[in-house]
């Protein structure tokens, strides 16, 4: 079976905080052939982990990158990590993640409201501008 992990399945195997919908989401992640992991969910999990349950950034990177790490699991390897080092750096995965994509895309440079997201993307390095 080849499956696509939605958050809420992924957010009850990391917090195991329903016994009943862990056990079963964990069965659903290990017997799987394929566990398919779009960026959005990713996005989701990391959102859910620190503004639901709590988590320091580098609790959320190891959470993510359990999940990552399966071989059972596949996903757009370098969105993922563009999200993790911006998690490493102390900003937000879905920040490392737009930026990056939308480096891809062809953008040259991130615009943003959000001042730590633009200060931690220009500490990577990376061309960023805050907007006022």
């Amino acid at each position: 079976m080849k499956i696509t992990a939605d958050t809420n399945l992924l957010v009850r195997a990391i917090t195991t905080d329903d016994q009943k919908q862990a056990a079963v989401a964990t069965n659903e992640l290990q017997t799987a052939s394929l566990v398919a992991l779009p960026i959005p969910a990713l996005c989701e999990v990391a959102w859910v982990l620190g503004a639901g349950y709590s988590l320091k950034r580098p609790e959320i990177a190891a959470a993510l990158r359990g999940i990552l790490s399966a071989q059972n699991t596949v996903t757009d390897d370098e969105s993922a990590l563009a999200g993790l080092a911006a998690l490493d750096a102390g900003g937000d995965f879905a920040d490392g993640v737009i930026a990056f994509e939308g480096s891809a895309l062809g953008g040259t440079e991130f615009v943003s409201f959000d001042r730590k997201a633009v200060m931690m993307l220009k500490n990577q390095g990376r061309a960023a501008r805050l907007l006022a």
